[in-house]
């Protein structure tokens, strides 16, 4: 790739961050009400204060799939699940129930010795592996037809990961030569760094002659000639995007990286369940962390946040490493919290290749005769799902059954203007169901911290926290019965929005999903009272 279309891709990536973040989100928009606080939330806190008042709902256990949780968070350590059956750390199973010392939840991708997967590499790097030995060199007229669909698989997966791999080394070599030449500016200008100095400046090596047009771009609209530009936060921006170009390329599009040895499984058996660890936290806990606090943190303790539902137990289970879950493990987690009581499931992941999706969709079956709730978030690549997959989906093999206890959510914002639809947000009329808020949400983070973060990741357990709600306060409802009061209550949006990932084409929310609007919790709420 030339430097001209790298400076010019970075260029729009910065814009697009600092002009995403110019305005601030009211604190706690996601829990407000758009008639009252004029922002699209879910309403929650109008719920407690006009419909539940002091009524008394029954304590629902929402599992969290994800990455791990801090169960020690000061704000989520007094709503994390505890196994009532299980005695801590004796190294007995006392349930029975296959796992031992399960006493907040399970990890499915650690091993016995207490190790633990952190990172894996991309089902697209899998994938491409595990089909190019039969159809790297295939004579295409004498395949069969199931033979053919896994060669256009493998073709697909061949794509995704050449570009990915190829990408991740040249970023990753962009964003050092841009660190090693602002170094260089300041060293040799030898004086704040200003609009003004930096155009009077002759570049003098390959970094500098980045750096010079890089900070030009990004910073001629937004400061003076004469203000000293930013370097040091800028320059953390460019650390962070370097170092996550090179986990992807130590990591994400690496062939060679077999993470299952720490697992200990034969990965190959769908039917081994037994296998993992009881460490539920991990060692990349913020995501999970960020899950759980919106769907539970503990409400008016006067610490960090409120979360969505009040009357809630979060049961982590982990499976998602920094990289793509598996299949196996995804299918076992859905098991083992229907299994433990889970009424309700959040599954903030996912992945545009399937290793096996007849396992997943086996389990998510049989979540369903349990009658649990799932909720999963739609991804944020500001694509359209009815054209393109992000696994687990909805609809089973084949496509021509759709699981009806499932809520696939997009991602909504606070924001009055354009960025209703959050523009990362993928969409679907037919396999998204609604929008939650995604943008600007304030969640726990490991150590008792606390952090915005944006994605679908975090519409999916806005709107599990309001199913969870349902459950609590109406539990006569079936899983089916509360998916379609959220849907139905979900309020509409009549104007026109810009297409996630598109600046100049809008359409009408009901085109980009089902509902046509944006969860509304006081809504769902009050229809709830009414079903039957």
């Amino acid at each position: 790739m030339k430097i001209k279309s790298v400076v010019s891709f970075f260029s729009f990536l910065f814009l697009f961050s600092s002009a995403f973040s110019q305005s601030k989100a009211p604190a706690n928009w996601f829990n407000l009400d758009h008639k009252k606080n004029h922002v699209y939330g879910v309403g929650s806190e109008r719920v407690y204060k006009d419909l539940i008042k002091d009524r008394k709902g029954k304590t629902i256990v929402v599992a969290v799939i994800d990455g791990g949780t801090d169960i020690k968070h000061e704000d989520l350590k007094e709503v994390i699940w505890v196994n009532p059956n299980e005695i801590p750390n004796n190294g007995i199973d006392d349930d029975n129930n296959g796992y031992i010392d399960d006493v907040n939840g399970w990890n499915f991708i650690g091993g016995k010795d207490g190790k633990n997967v952190a990172e894996d590499n991309l089902e697209a790097t899998r994938t491409y592996v595990r089909l190019k030995p039969k159809y790297e060199k295939a004579d295409t007229t004498r395949l069969s037809v199931s033979e053919k669909r896994d060669y256009f698989i493998y073709q697909s997966a061949k794509q995704v990961y050449l570009k990915g791999k190829q990408e991740s080394m040249l970023y990753g070599d962009f964003y050092s030569t841009l660190l090693i030449g602002i170094e260089e500016l300041q060293n040799n200008i030898k004086k704040p760094v200003t609009l003004a100095e930096l155009s009077s400046y002759t570049p003098q090596s390959r970094g500098e002659v980045i750096a010079q047009k890089v900070l030009s771009d990004n910073f001629k609209k937004k400061i003076k000639e004469t203000d000293s530009i930013p370097l040091s936060s800028f320059m953390q921006s460019i650390k962070e995007g370097k170092e996550h170009f090179d986990k992807q390329a130590k990591y994400s599009y690496n062939v060679d990286l077999d993470t299952r040895k720490i697992v200990g499984d034969n990965y190959y058996n769908a039917s081994e369940k037994y296998y993992g660890n009881n460490n539920v936290i991990g060692p990349n806990a913020g995501h999970g962390s960020h899950v759980a606090g919106i769907i539970a943190a503990s409400r008016n303790n006067n610490i960090g946040m409120n979360g969505v539902a009040q009357n809630v137990k979060i049961m982590v289970v982990r499976v998602v490493p920094d990289g793509d879950e598996r299949d196996k493990d995804v299918a076992n987690a859905i098991m083992y919290a229907v299994n433990n009581g889970a009424s309700v499931i959040n599954m903030s992941f996912g992945k545009a290749f399937s290793f096996n999706k007849t396992v997943v969709d086996n389990a998510v079956k049989y979540a369903m005769s349990k009658d649990v709730l799932l909720v999963h978030a739609a991804g944020n690549d500001s694509k359209d799902n009815d054209t393109v997959d992000n696994f687990p989906t909805p609809y089973f093999e084949g496509k021509t059954e759709r699981a009806s206890g499932w809520i696939e959510v997009g991602a909504s914002s606070w924001e009055k203007g354009k960025e209703l639809a959050a523009t990362f947000s993928n969409f679907g009329v037919n396999t998204v169901d609604v929008f939650a808020p995604g943008v600007d949400i304030y969640s726990t983070t490991p150590d008792n911290k606390y952090a915005e973060y944006d994605g679908t990741s975090m519409a999916s357990p806005v709107t599990a926290g309001v199913a969870a709600l349902i459950r609590s306060y109406y539990p006569q409802l079936s899983a089916v019965q509360v998916k379609e009061v959220i849907l139905k209550s979900a309020t509409p949006i009549c104007r026109k929005v810009y297409i996630p990932g598109q600046t100049k084409t809008k359409t009408k929310l009901k085109n980009l999903c089902a509902s046509g609007g944006i969860v509304n919790a006081y809504e769902a709420f009050k229809l709830a009272a009414k079903y039957k």
